[in-house]
């Protein structure tokens, strides 16, 4: 597998430009559905709940289905109600970031019909379904390119999912697969809405998943910034508990895991998704968590923004969603906000300013393949060797980061990187329990009874 370095982007904000802050939008009336019958009116009352908070950016996500119900139709009404919402958003002063191929949302799959049972079509490979997704992102570039607040594209949400062993019905890829479907998706996105940083996103299973086609390197190198997805239900609070340290630090340290795969030092990286999840925290400890999670992020070099998961809380009327997935939006369904969405707002004035990040010299070495592919994703998941190192590390008040195997050998590039000391984790001990599910944490269950 060949990546090169990170690509150059233009219009990525540099490392002294004040620190953005955001929410996934989750509509207060009907959820995602509500693009089937888009209310505009809706929208500016959730936006207006959010722009109070002193949010600046909202992640929106247009369905797939109804924006291409069949390969050849992109539904012009469909379109126009993306570049409406964008706009709303310019109403409030904040910018918006359009995810394309939606894809998967809270535990639902939204696949148009065109790719699935009778004309099922691997999304990554098939020839057909490429060219499609590549229509789709061109379309909606041509309609958005010109939109001032226009933050540009995420392919799609965690859409690595798909390709997972553990996927009821999964499209499997190779790495090198996965790098062309990433890389003429982004290319499609850069010529019909040029000079913006598009992105894409993958759940962490690219991080702690053995075999899984989506890699670090994908992660770390392909698009403008690194996005980071970080949840503590994936074996993380169920092991170290839900205000642990593992778990306060969980999306610093998937972002400092982030940076070892970096081949551009200065890469930006967003924390685009992170919340707090009801199976792992009382309602009690929901604002406390928020701040120590952004407050640990904060102290990243070249972080980019936050956008937390998610706006508004799902409404009860709707059935079937993981019980976490009513409660965790910064407002309610009456849309006033939450004791999680006012801390959130007590905090951004003072971080939007950044503070000095702290100097790591010591780094966690991460042994790596000829392909730049960890030889244990394992190690790195929650109880893992690798994350271990870095809760004990944690535990003797030590910042710490991480390299490769490859840059360890390099005196040249650890000196780029400032790095004195190494930590050689031994990956025969520690087993890790990564599990991306929604199980109950010990304590959280009456939390979760009440709730329900």
């Amino acid at each position: 597998m060949t990546l090169g370095t990170d690509a150059a982007h233009s219009a990525v904000p540099s490392g002294a430009a004040p620190l953005r802050f955001g929410a996934n939008y989750t509509p207060s009336k009907e959820w995602m559905h509500s693009w089937l019958d888009l209310d505009l009116e809706v929208v500016r009352r959730d936006f207006a709940g959010l722009a109070a908070l002193g949010l600046d950016h909202v992640r929106i996500f247009p369905l797939w289905p109804v924006l291409q119900p069949n390969r050849t139709l992109i539904r012009e009404k469909a379109v126009a109600d993306v570049r409406a919402v964008v706009d709303v958003a310019a109403e409030f002063g904040m910018d918006a970031s359009v995810d394309v191929i939606q894809g998967h949302l809270s535990s639902f799959d939204f696949i148009p019909s065109w790719l699935f049972t009778w004309h099922d079509k691997n999304m990554f490979t098939h020839p057909q379904a490429l060219s499609g997704q590549v229509a789709l992102v061109e379309r909606l570039g041509e309609a958005l390119h010109d939109a001032p607040n226009f933050l540009g594209f995420t392919l799609g949400n965690e859409v690595n999912q798909f390709s997972a062993a553990v996927h009821p019905h999964p499209w499997p890829v190779t790495p090198d697969e996965a790098a062309a479907w990433l890389t003429a998706l982004l290319d499609a996105a850069e010529r019909s809405a040029p000079r913006l940083p598009h992105v894409h996103s993958e759940y962490d299973a690219a991080w702690y998943m053995d075999g899984h086609g989506f890699v670090p390197a994908h992660a770390s190198r392909i698009g403008a910034m690194t996005t980071v997805h970080s949840w503590i239900f994936n074996g993380t609070a169920q092991r170290y508990g839900g205000r642990s340290a593992a778990s306060d630090r969980h999306a610093e340290y998937m972002i400092e895991l982030s940076r070892a795969f970096a081949t551009d030092p200065h890469r930006p990286v967003w924390l685009q998704e992170v919340g707090a999840p009801s199976n792992c925290l009382t309602p009690e400890q929901t604002p406390d968590f928020l701040e120590a999670t952004v407050r640990a992020a904060a102290r990243t070099e070249n972080l980019w923004g936050v956008t937390w998961w998610c706006s508004h809380d799902v409404g009860r009327e709707l059935a079937d969603y993981p019980e976490l997935e009513y409660s965790l939006g910064l407002i309610d369904q009456k849309g006033e906000a939450k004791p999680i969405g006012r801390r959130f707002a007590e905090i951004i004035p003072e971080l939007r300013a950044r503070q000095q990040a702290p100097a790591r010299t010591t780094a966690i070495v991460i042994e790596v393949d000829a392909d730049e592919i960890p030889v244990s994703r394992a190690a790195m998941s929650p109880g893992g060797a690798i994350f271990q190192a870095w809760v004990d590390a944690c535990g003797s008040a030590l910042d710490v980061t991480f390299v490769t195997s490859r840059t360890a050998a390099d005196p040249a590039d650890l000196a780029a990187r400032g790095i004195t000391d190494l930590i050689r984790p031994d990956l025969s001990t520690g087993s890790g329990s990564y599990s991306s599910n929604n199980t109950v944490v010990d304590g959280a269950e009456d939390a979760a009874e009440v709730s329900a």
